[in-house]
C-alpha cells in the first residue's frame, strides 16, 4: 500500500534538496527492496517535472559477491561505467535501505579499501560530490528499526518526522552558529574521559541543512591539522565497514592519533587508521543540532546530527572546509554531551558556548528547538 509520506518526502528531495529542473538528468541509486516505494515516487515526480532519471538497484548482499573476488581492473572498469553516467548527471539521490547492515562484516578489509580507492573515490568523492546537486538518505526498513532497538512502526513515525522537518528554517537557525564558528580560533572540549584542545582558525564553517543529507542538522569545519592535543572518548556506537565499534578513545599529539583504546576490535581500528597517513589525523569537527534526533541508532547519517552532540572525524577533510588532510577514509565518530549521556562543555576562545548539550545563548538554543523546526503534518 502506498504511503503518502513517501510522496511528501520525494517532493522534498526533488524540490528542496536537489532542486531538480525540467530537462535535467537525475541519477537515482536504490539499495534494498523496501526502498523501492520511495524510489517509484521519486521517478514519478521527476518525470512529471520533465527530468530524465537513470536508476539502478543494489544492496550489500549483491555488492559482497563482487567484493569477495574482484581485482583492480574490475573495480576500475566498474568505476569507468558509472563515471561516464555520473558525468552526464545534474543531480543524484542515494536511497539506502539494505536488509542486513552487517553483510560486509566478513569481507577482507583490503577489498573494501580497493572499493573505496578505485570506485567510490573517482565516481562519488571526486565527481558526484563536486559536480552534482546530491542528497543521500536511509529508508526506515525493519533492519534499521532493529539497529535503533524499536518497532518498525514506531521507527517509521520517527523517521518521517525527522526527514520532513522544516529545513529552510533550520538553514536560517544555522547562520548564527556558522558565524560563531567562523570567528573562533581556540576550541576546548570537556566530557567524561575527554579533554581536547585544537584550533579552527581561518577554516570555514559550513551549514548542513537538508541539501546533502536527509536527515540533516549540523555545522561543520575542520581543526588546524597539527593543532589537536588531548584525549577524546566517544560514547556513541559506530557501525563502520560492517563492524560495530563501541567505547573508542583516541589520544592526540600535535594532531596525530598516537594511541587507541576501545571496548573491542582495537586491532581493526588500528588497521583502519593505518590505511594511509591522513587516516590518523582529523578531517572534520561538526556540531549536531537536529532536535528530533536524540538517541543513537548505529547509523552515522542520523547519529552525527543528534541534538547536543558533536563529531570528530579521522580522515579526509571536505573541500569546503579544507585543512589539508587527505585520506581514503572519513569516519564520523560521535560524542553526545547532554546530561543524560554524562554531560560536557564546548568552549570557543575561553567562552563557554554549550554546556550539557544546551547552547548558552538562549536565542541560538531556541532557534534549534523542535517547536521551531517542525515540518509539515504527516
Amino acid at each position: 500500500m502506498k504511503d503518502k509520506r513517501n510522496t511528501i518526502l520525494a517532493g522534498q528531495l526533488i524540490d528542496y534538496s536537489t532542486k531538480l529542473q525540467k530537462g535535467e538528468t537525475l541519477y537515482l541509486e536504490i539499495k534494498g527492496k523496501e526502498t523501492l516505494e520511495l524510489g517509484k515516487e521519486i521517478i514519478r515526480l521527476a518525470t512529471e517535472k520533465g527530468a530524465t532519471t537513470f536508476w539502478y538497484y543494489s544492496d550489500e548482499s549483491l555488492i559482497r559477491q563482487f567484493l569477495k573476488g574482484a581485482e583492480d581492473d574490475q573495480f576500475k572498469r566498474m568505476a569507468e561505467l558509472h563515471l561516464d553516467i555520473m558525468k552526464k548527471t545534474d543531480a543524484y539521490i542515494g536511497l539506502r535501505g539494505s536488509d542486513n547492515a552487517f553483510d560486509l562484516a566478513d569481507i577482507d578489509n583490503k577489498q573494501i579499501n580497493k572499493m573505496t580507492e578505485l570506485f567510490i573515490k573517482p565516481v562519488h568523492l571526486e565527481r558526484r560530490v563536486k559536480h552534482t546537486r546530491w542528497v543521500v538518505l536511509r529508508y526506515p526498513n525493519n533492519a534499521m528499526a532493529q539497529l535503533a532497538e524499536t518497532s518498525q512502526e514506531a521507527f517509521e513515525d520517527f523517521y518521517y518526522q525527522v526527514c520532513c522537518a522544516d529545513y529552510a528554517k533550520m538553514s536560517k537557525a544555522e547562520d548564527k552558529l556558522k558565524a560563531l564558528m567562523d570567528a573562533t580560533d581556540k576550541v576546548h572540549i570537556k566530557a567524561p574521559e575527554t579533554d581536547l584542545t585544537f584550533s579552527i582558525k581561518d577554516i570555514p564553517a559550513v551549514k548542513c541543512d537538508g541539501e546533502r543529507n536527509i536527515p540533516d542538522g549540523e555545522v561543520y569545519t575542520a581543526p588546524v591539522r597539527n593543532s589537536i592535543n588531548g584525549t577524546i572518548t566517544y560514547n556513541t556506537p559506530s557501525l563502520y565497514q560492517g563492524t560495530l565499534y563501541t567505547g573508542i578513545s583516541f589520544t592526540f599529539k600535535d594532531g596525530k592519533i598516537i594511541n587507541v583504546t576501545a571496548d573491542s576490535n582495537v586491532d581493526k581500528i588500528n588497521k583502519i587508521l593505518d590505511t594511509d597517513e591522513g587516516a590518523r589525523y582529523i578531517g572534520e569537527f561538526a556540531i549536531g543540532v537536529n532536535p528530533f534526533i536524540r538517541e543513537p541508532m548505529r547509523d552515522t547519517l542520523f547519529d552525527e546530527k543528534i541534538a547536543g552532540s558533536f563529531h570528530f572525524t579521522p580522515g579526509q577533510c571536505y573541500d569546503e572546509a579544507p585543512n589539508g588532510n587527505q585520506s581514503s577514509i572519513h569516519w564520523d565518530l560521535v560524542l553526545i554531551q547532554r546530561s543524560d549521556y554524562g554531560g560536557g562543555e564546548i568552549w570557543f576562545d575561553d567562552k563557554l558556548i554549550r554546556k550539557d548539550g544546551v547552547f548558552t545563548d538562549d536565542e541560538l538554543e531556541q532557534a534549534f528547538s523542535a517547536e521551531n523546526l517542525k515540518g509539515k503534518d504527516i
